[in-house]
């Protein structure tokens, strides 16, 4: 099928990303589960692969859609990036509004999205996903988010034009729960490859946050004041696949 241009030809790259010293220390003396992944979801080395990806992404004309599970790891990102983002506490009709003007503003071209977004979204032009948080190790979860770039796309001159990138805390819990989802998706019969942060990273560090000591520490410190309850996945949500099509109602009256 993806010979053929029926579905996008869609790379699928595991980034491992080294925990700065001061998040890892931490993350090996904590003793609360929820802290941890908070640790390892908000690893100063992961963000700065996060952003980098996106601005490599936009200047190509790419629409992204950057998916976490963790509301406060999601909120982060987009926040200090001065991106655009829905979850499961957002209203209807700004996400609707949200959703509308992603997919047909060509100056928008990345989205923050909770596991709201897992269920059936049209979006086509999308063809840019990353995962800074999942689920743990659900198959289910990484075969709806594929699903999101798998609508066809234009010929490009690269073998690829869709990309599938998962974001990894190196030396975490965090490894166990990729590996797994990365003998899925190689079950699955797409390409797949590892790399290390420093192969994206190396002389393209300016500009790009938390990429001193004191950010780093700053970053940390935040971290570790907010509650444990943080650290939790964003509850089983209705999709925005849903929304969308009752907003599609509204617009063209009841049937």
């Amino acid at each position: 099928l993806q010979d053929e241009g029926y579905i996008a030809t869609v790379q699928c790259i595991q980034v491992s990303c080294k925990m700065t010293p001061e998040f890892y220390q931490k993350y090996l003396e904590e003793p609360s589960h929820s802290k941890k992944r908070l640790l390892y979801w908000m690893n100063p080395t992961k963000f700065r692969v996060c952003q980098y990806l996106i601005n490599y992404h936009e200047s190509r004309g790419d629409k992204v859609l950057v998916f976490s599970d963790n509301r406060y790891s999601l909120e982060n990102f987009a926040n200090t990036l001065g991106r655009a983002f829905i979850h499961g506490e957002t209203k209807d009709t700004e996400r609707l509004k949200t959703l509308e003007e992603f997919q047909n503003n060509e100056k928008f071209n990345t989205l923050f999205i909770s596991k709201i977004g897992d269920n059936s979204i049209d979006l086509p032009d999308v063809n840019v996903i990353i995962q800074i948080s999942s689920h743990y190790a659900a198959r289910r979860q990484e075969a709806q988010r594929l699903g999101r770039i798998l609508r066809p796309k234009p010929v490009s001159s690269n073998r690829f034009n869709a990309f599938f990138y998962t974001l990894i805390s190196r030396d975490t819990m965090e490894v166990k729960y990729g590996t797994k989802r990365q003998r899925f998706l190689v079950d699955q019969g797409y390409s797949f490859r590892v790399i290390q942060d420093h192969e994206l990273l190396a002389g393209n560090e300016k500009g790009l946050r938390f990429s001193t000591k004191e950010e780093q520490k700053v970053l940390l410190a935040n971290v570790l004041f907010v509650s444990e309850e943080e650290g939790v996945d964003e509850a089983d949500e209705e999709g925005v696949d849903s929304l969308t099509k009752a907003g599609k109602r509204k617009k063209g009256g009841s049937r």
